[in-house]
């Protein structure tokens, strides 16, 4: 089969041996795969990951001397089935699943695997009892989005919101985003979101967001700040004589970029008692000053992925209309067209999501 390939720490194009399904897995076909911003990262910080990975017993361990085929973000059409499966599903059926294959062997990832090519590639290998139907006639495209709107549901999910809860979002590349939308899907208001780009921010407002700020121009705190002041003062907790009004509600800050830097930036700028949820994916070295959390009582959450109830809820909410990711499409591409993909997804006022397209030229 026809995949896009990161050999040599290069993505190339070239065939490959057909994945044959073992015990308890489908073979299916790749309709759409969406390339994650974790993909450029890998590309560009493969060691790390792979380092990272085994210090920390996850499953992304890759032999970078070997072929790996990335993409976690698919939907995909059943075509066989291997042994020892139920066949709930027939052939043709169009699916989504996590990216994982679980057997025997324990728990392998899926486009992060020298033996488990993703969705740039136009087979993988999935587990069968992990796929999911797409439902309600809903479009491949946006069922290709389950994956990463659900890496947003998961961490709104982690910041248990209460009722006063303001949130503030850090970053509106797609994982600001996806965060923005949950949180609208949540109920959650006002919700005010940061970013240097115009274009993401202008998505920003399109996925939910009440109020966005350019740091170039104001500070996204103060913006929350004036955002998140009680709008009945008589709800409003006492503030101590010494302490300036009017009062604020909670801060839940949601940090979606993913460089060195920005948790330590947040902390310092984050008002006292904050929560703060780290979504963003930083593959380099980081440091914070810990008196900064201490003299504060800051709260930090780190996240990862999502549960399978939270991947399945957020299929759901794709199909049922009530998460409309479409602002986030802004490309398609065949295997032909990843590398470039990679390269024109390094400028935010570009693009958001491209999805591939392993069939189409």
């Amino acid at each position: 089969m026809r995949a896009a390939i990161m050999r040599d720490k290069k993505l190339v194009v070239d065939n490959i041996p057909t994945p044959a399904p073992g015990a308890g897995e489908a073979l299916v076909k790749t309709l759409a795969c969406g390339i994650c911003g974790s993909d450029l990262h890998a590309l560009k910080h493969a060691e790390k990951m792979v380092e990272g990975s085994r210090k920390n017993g996850a499953t992304f361990v890759m032999d970078l001397k070997r072929d790996i085929v990335m993409g976690h973000e698919f939907c995909a059409e059943i075509v066989d089935y291997g042994p020892q499966t139920q066949k709930r599903l027939k052939v043709g059926t169009r699916v989504c699943a996590m990216p994982v294959l679980i057997s025997a062997r324990g728990v392998e990832a899926v486009g992060y695997s020298n033996e488990n090519p993703g969705g740039y590639g136009e087979l993988m290998r999935l587990t069968e009892f992990l796929l999911l139907e797409v439902p309600n006639g809903l479009s491949t495209e946006r069922a290709a989005l389950t994956e990463p709107m659900a890496v947003g549901y998961h961490a709104v999910q982690k910041a248990r919101l209460g009722k006063d809860d303001a949130p503030l979002v850090i970053g509106c590349g797609p994982v600001g985003l996806a965060v923005i939308a949950a949180l609208k899907l949540g109920g959650v208001h006002p919700i005010v979101a940061a970013d240097f780009s115009q274009r993401r921010r202008e998505l920003a407002l399109q996925m939910g967001a009440d109020f966005v700020v350019d740091p170039k121009e104001k500070s996204p705190y103060a913006t929350w700040r004036e955002m998140a002041v009680y709008a009945d003062p008589s709800k409003a907790p006492m503030l101590p004589p010494w302490m300036p009004g009017p009062a604020v509600r909670p801060a839940v800050i949601f940090e979606c970029v993913g460089v060195p830097g920005v948790i330590e930036g947040i902390m310092s700028a984050a008002p006292g008692g904050a929560r703060i949820v780290v979504v963003g994916v930083c593959m380099e070295r980081d440091h914070i000053e810990p008196l900064t959390g201490i003299s504060k009582e800051l709260n930090i959450q780190f996240v990862l992925g999502y549960a399978p109830e939270e991947f399945a809820a957020t299929l759901s909410h794709l199909a049922e209309g009530q998460v409309n990711g479409d602002p986030l499409i802004t490309g398609k591409v065949g295997v032909e067209g990843v590398a470039k993909a990679f390269e024109d997804l390094a400028s935010p006022e570009t693009h958001a999501k491209i999805l591939v397209e392993p069939w189409h030229s």
